[in-house]
């Protein structure tokens, strides 16, 4: 007896029961990185023509979200970058989660908390980063202030800077995050 019957329709949408925020190290995370920047910046938001990479990527520290299959990563589903400009000053920028995975609760979250905490483990005594406003209160939630808003590319951002004593240091670790269906990113 087969294990799927033909005649039931499968999911339109598989869940996976858990993911993996790390930074990204192998050639097939960093490109699961970029392919969804482009799909979120790009194609959905028209932020960008065909590319948002520039030269901040050159140095960054890559962070990815990944869906997990049988214990493995699988498909990168978010993604931001940390940089610093400059010794203490830290900068984070190009969060994006796939548009199937934003309803899953804590995959945003996770990058941030781990994008800060990575950049508190390299030394980083200030954290900025420019947000655009629909992700305000989600920010604020986690310990960010509003400093400054501007208009960048067109649309409305807020200079956000983070309270690190609101967060650890993380020296190279990876994150789990199971998830919550129906809450945002």
């Amino acid at each position: 007896m087969p294990l799927l019957n033909e005649a039931l329709p499968l999911p339109a949408f598989f869940t996976p029961g858990e993911y993996r925020i790390e930074q990204a190290r192998t050639e097939y995370q960093k490109s699961g990185c970029f392919a969804l920047r482009r799909d979120v910046f790009c194609r959905e938001q028209k932020i960008f023509g065909t590319d948002d990479r520039d030269e901040v990527d050159e140095h960054c520290i890559l962070l990815a979200a990944s869906s997990c299959l049988f214990g493995h990563a699988h498909e990168v589903v978010g993604t931001v970058r940390i940089h610093q400009p400059e010794p203490k000053l830290w900068w984070g920028s190009r969060l994006a989660v796939a548009k199937a995975y934003r309803r899953i609760g804590g995959i945003g979250a996770a990058l941030i908390r781990l994008a800060v905490g990575t950049a508190k483990s390299h030394g980083a005594e200030t954290f900025l980063a420019h947000v655009q406003a629909q992700n305000l209160t989600l920010f604020e939630s986690l310990h960010w202030r509003a400093l400054d808003q501007k208009s960048i590319h067109g649309r409305p951002h807020y200079l956000m800077q983070v309270d690190l004593m609101a967060y650890e240091a993380v020296e190279g670790a990876a994150m789990r995050v199971l998830p919550t269906i129906g809450t945002s990113a």
